[in-house]
C-alpha cells in the first residue's frame, strides 16, 4: 500500500473517532443539563487513573463541563461506563475539587449502591 493511502486511512479513522467523541460529549452534556437543571458547556477532557492497593480500579477520560445557573456548582465532571452505556456525573462541590476527586466520589457511590442492592 502506498504511503499516501496509509495516511488517508489514518485520517479517516481519526475523523470517525473525533465524530464519535463529539457525539459522546454532546450526550453527556445533555445528561448533565437534564439531571442538574442547568446549561453545560464542555471545557476539556482529563485522563484519570484511580488505583487501590496498586491495582487500577478505574481508568479513562473524565469530561469537564462548565455549568451555568446551578445554585451550588460551577463545574460538573462526567464519564460513562458499562454496557449498556451509563453515565456518572459529579458536581464540583466540596470535597470534590478535581476530576480525580470526582472519580473517587463516583467509585464510592457505586460501591454504596452495590451494598444497598445486596
Amino acid at each position: 500500500m502506498a504511503a499516501g493511502a496509509e495516511q488517508s486511512q489514518w485520517s479517516v479513522a481519526n475523523l470517525a473517532h473525533a465524530v464519535a467523541n463529539k457525539e459522546y460529549i454532546e450526550r453527556l452534556g445533555m445528561v448533565i443539563s437534564t439531571l442538574h437543571k442547568c446549561r453545560a458547556t464542555h471545557v476539556t477532557s482529563v485522563y484519570v487513573k484511580e488505583e487501590f492497593q496498586s491495582q487500577a480500579v478505574w481508568e479513562g477520560d473524565v469530561e469537564v463541563f462548565s455549568i451555568f445557573a446551578h445554585p451550588k456548582a460551577n463545574y460538573c465532571y462526567g464519564w460513562s461506563y458499562g454496557e449498556p452505556e451509563q453515565f456518572m456525573t459529579v458536581l464540583e462541590i466540596p470535597p470534590v475539587d478535581s476530576p480525580q476527586a470526582a472519580v473517587k466520589v463516583g467509585i464510592a457511590h457505586q460501591a454504596n449502591q452495590a451494598i444497598k442492592q445486596k
